[in-house]
């Protein structure tokens, strides 16, 4: 458990990759964290049944139920690139923990940066810089992992063996989870709630 003052690194594979979306759960302007593009090896990204979101799972899980045993799958396929996020408070990881709620276990894991860290403020309008369309290939030495958590899935059941695709969901799904297009949405409005409520009783 985190001290009072004690931060956080998280790596975030789906919704949260989004800095406006992660601001949006934090409820807060991001200002302590810092963001950079990174990769966690060995686990795959898929999408969810019926949801806009992934759940990310060890490859040693998914090759035999998602990928039904296949082998022959590139080192692109076997790892999932997201964002590594610094500074992240006590209060943000609750808000985090509402947020992925009972599907997801938060776990320690070792990624890679792929890139400098810069103040998350810095993406938030071009964060697809972060993320091109086309990324480039992995280097072949990959540089020194950093320790973090991650929110893995617990139900490989309500997987489909598609992989994930962050560009697709920016385009068509984004704006469902941050601003105005959050206000029909249950997985923010519920962090809203909860935080109101944490607010009130840490005022009382």
């Amino acid at each position: 458990m985190l001290g009072a003052t004690e931060t956080t690194k998280a790596f975030f594979y789906g919704t949260l990759m989004h800095p406006k979306i992660l601001k949006r759960v934090i409820g807060n302007d991001g200002g302590h964290l810092e963001i950079c593009p990174a990769v966690l090896m060995d686990y795959t990204r898929h999408k969810v049944k019926g949801a806009d979101y992934p759940g990310l799972v060890p490859f040693s899980r998914s090759r035999d139920t998602l990928f039904q045993g296949r082998e022959i799958l590139s080192q692109e396929d076997r790892c999932v690139r997201g964002t590594l996020v610094t500074g992240l408070t006590r209060e943000d990881i609750r808000l985090l923990d509402y947020f992925e709620g009972s599907e997801y276990t938060r776990n320690a894991i070792q990624v890679h940066p792929l890139g400098p860290f810069a103040n998350i403020s810095s993406h938030s309008a071009g964060f697809r810089k972060l993320f091109p369309a086309h990324p480039p290939p992995l280097p072949e030495e990959l540089p020194p992992v950093i320790d973090a958590e991650t929110y893995v899935f617990l139900d490989l059941a309500t997987l489909e063996p598609s992989q994930w695709d962050f560009a697709d969901f920016v385009e068509r799904n984004a704006w469902k989870w941050y601003g105005k297009g959050a206000e029909d949405n249950e997985d923010i409005t519920e962090v809203d709630r909860r935080r109101d409520r944490g607010e009130h009783e840490m005022g009382a």
